[in-house]
């Protein structure tokens, strides 16, 4: 994250020896008392809810129900977030993004946070005026194909047309991987995932290629989803992750640091079916965590309850993977997103 005009500023402030009880007061944004400097924050506060940017709709991720009510993983997350503000996770607006605008929608000021299968790169991260607030899943490209195809890998789509999103990051490593290569292939560009399956169902192309994760999802979706296949090969590191504006350091700190709770929270065994157990817990770490034991919430300036709202209205990262991606959503093993402890890559900085 980009260190910003008022960060620098409460740093020369630092440095010239202020009242730490003033700073604390008039520049901690997250001091419900104040108005506070977090332009993001004054905005939600006003509105009375978190407007989160999500997908048009993958299964496990980010989907609709028939009344409109939203659900998925990286819907959980703005849920968890929206009970970090105002101790009500349902205080979220919903709002369907294409891969094409995304960024702009995000940069104008229309949502709050991207929280929906985007990719972590060098250029999204510096080029664009934005920032990533961590790695909520780890992914990688693959390939969809019909299994009456014949095809069984990827070696196999030499010349063949390939259905991918057009402005993603899955349509650049699409093509890098047939030209590192030597390889002809043809690209079939769509601008969401339901035309692209429809595409594909059509015979418009023999393959079709995404995340792997949004691949299983969009199977699990179709009714046809018996007739088509994953196949094995992964061309691509995807680390996705939810995504803020870069001049608002304060709202950007938040994100992480609910991210890193949710984590913190699974490694210390705290859930929502034992959050009132475990705030009798005599552990300093898990203390520390639930805000019974040191004032660690005061440097976001939220109530030292904070995880306890995220933790008892959505869960810990492990029952939000669960809940939609693991043994009661779409079946995906854990293997990288695992904790560190099980030989996974998720790990998060202690609370302390």
């Amino acid at each position: 994250m980009k260190f910003t005009l008022p960060y620098t500023l409460m740093c020369t402030l630092l440095l010239a020896g202020c009242d730490t009880a003033f700073f604390r007061s008039a520049f901690n944004p997250y001091d419900m008392k104040v108005a506070g400097l977090s332009p993001t924050v004054r905005a939600m506060l006003d509105r009375g809810a978190l407007n989160c940017g999500v997908s048009t709709g993958v299964e496990g991720f980010s989907l609709p129900d028939q009344s409109g009510n939203w659900t998925g993983f990286d819907v959980d997350f703005c849920r968890a977030l929206a009970a970090v503000i105002f101790d009500d996770s349902e205080a979220v607006n919903y709002v369907p993004l294409g891969a094409s605008e995304r960024f702009s929608v995000l940069l104008n000021e229309e949502v709050d946070i991207l929280s929906r299968n985007t990719t972590w790169t060098l250029t999204r991260d510096t080029l664009l005026g934005l920032g990533f607030a961590g790695i909520t899943f780890y992914d990688g490209q693959g390939f969809m194909v019909p299994t009456n195809s014949r095809i069984q890998s990827a070696e196999d789509l030499q010349g063949a047309a390939i259905c991918v999103l057009s402005g993603t990051t899955t349509e650049l490593n699409l093509a890098d991987y047939f030209r590192e290569r030597g390889w002809h292939y043809e690209p079939v560009l769509y601008e969401t995932e339901e035309p692209m399956m429809r595409g594909f169902l059509s015979g418009r192309c023999v393959a079709m290629t995404a995340d792997q994760a949004k691949l299983f999802a969009m199977r699990s979706q179709s009714e046809h989803r018996d007739t088509m296949v994953v196949l094995p090969d992964t061309i691509s590191k995807e680390p996705i992750g939810p995504v803020v504006r870069d001049e608002d350091q304060f709202w950007y700190d938040i994100v992480q640091w609910t991210l890193f709770a949710l984590l913190n929270a699974e490694e210390l065994g705290v859930s929502s079916s034992n959050i009132d157990e475990r705030l009798q817990s005599d552990i300093p770490s898990v203390r520390r965590l639930l805000g019974q034991e040191a004032n660690l919430a005061s440097g976001l300036g939220l109530p030292n309850d904070w995880v306890v709202r995220a933790i008892r209205q959505v869960g810990n990262y492990d029952e939000i993977y669960e809940r939609h991606l693991g043994r009661d959503g779409l079946g995906i093993e854990r293997r990288l997103n695992h904790l560190w402890i099980n030989g996974g890559l998720m790990y998060a900085p202690p609370m302390r």
